[in-house]
């Protein structure tokens, strides 16, 4: 499984000359550094308002007694991404039914099997929903992953009514005894009404197989496209109310600074990153190694990662 650092090293190659400069000492600053600082930090993708917090603070706050100036920046990236929970698979009334979104190409059908290689990891029995019947190859693929992870897969046929698929794969789980249910959807552009409407069908039918269903709402955004996954998140939020951000493809991502954004925008929490192809490269989301492979903490990285 490839490191956080490893993962990141797209984002910090872009990051590091400017980083070190401000660094290097912990005394004053001159503006230069701090204008070439603010032009990657944005470059990088993070929030023009969180760069202009974090270039005044680094600017202006005095001195903590202890703490550099890079740990300070630390503090405050970190308060910045908060500290989700873990996932509890157990949580609710079984299955634990988890509906991925997300537009198309942005790793979806992908994650969704890495979800249920996790949950089967765990101790728990997923089961797979293929509601992508808008792809011609959607249930095709997600086939094929659930059985490269070992789990069962609910499909139906090109062009399907995808509530119905997602409706029989709730009952298929409840008939089965599976403890833990993700349904895929169609990856449709967010741009798309009749398209959206129908993600809220599929919504809507989980709800209708089993009351309170889908517990979860995750959606899963390309982290090489940086703040216009951002775009496309809030729309969905719209849609069908997210409760969980996962964010695919991080390690081909040279603009990683738009999770600030995500998780100061939306309020909802990452919970997930895509650190390689692998099956088990889909870990659970770790802010402080985020930040200390961003920033160069290197002891705090691999005392993460032992």
């Amino acid at each position: 499984m490839p490191s956080w650092r490893q993962a990141l090293s797209r984002t910090r190659d872009r990051l590091a000359g400017s980083f070190s400069k401000v660094f290097q000492r912990d005394g004053e600053v001159d503006d230069v550094s701090l204008e070439e600082l603010e032009e990657t930090l944005l470059q990088a993708d993070v929030p023009a308002r969180l760069v202009g917090d974090l270039i005044e603070s680094i600017e202006n706050e005095k001195p903590a007694p202890g703490l550099t100036r890079r740990e300070r920046l630390r503090r405050r990236l970190l308060a910045t991404l908060g500290s989700p929970e873990p996932v509890r698979w157990e949580d609710g009334t079984p299955p634990f039914t988890v509906l991925i979104v997300g537009v198309n190409g942005s790793g979806k059908t992908t994650t969704a099997a890495k979800l249920a290689h996790l949950a089967g990891r765990s101790g728990h029995r997923p089961i797979l929903g293929a509601a992508d019947t808008f792809r011609a190859a959607g249930s095709e693929q997600l086939r094929i992953w659930a059985e490269r992870v070992g789990c069962d897969a609910v499909t139906g046929a090109s062009g399907a009514d995808a509530a119905a698929v997602a409706y029989d794969s709730l009952d298929a789980a409840l008939a089965r005894g599976r403890d833990v249910l993700i349904v895929d959807t169609a990856g449709r552009m967010h741009t798309k009404g009749p398209l959206m409407q129908e993600l809220q069908k599929v919504h809507r039918a989980l709800g209708k197989r089993a009351e309170g269903m889908p517990q979860e709402v995750w959606i899963v955004l390309d982290a090489t496209i940086g703040q216009n996954a951002l775009i496309q998140a809030r729309v969905f939020n719209e849609v069908v109310p997210l409760t969980g951000v996962i964010i695919a493809k991080l390690d081909g991502s040279s603009k990683a600074g738009f999770l600030f954004g995500v998780a100061r925008e939306l309020k909802v929490p990452i919970l997930f990153a895509g650190l390689g192809e692998q099956a088990d490269d889909l870990v659970p989301f770790d802010a402080a190694a985020f930040v200390d492979a961003l920033l160069g903490f290197e002891d705090s990285v691999e005392r993460a990662e032992a």
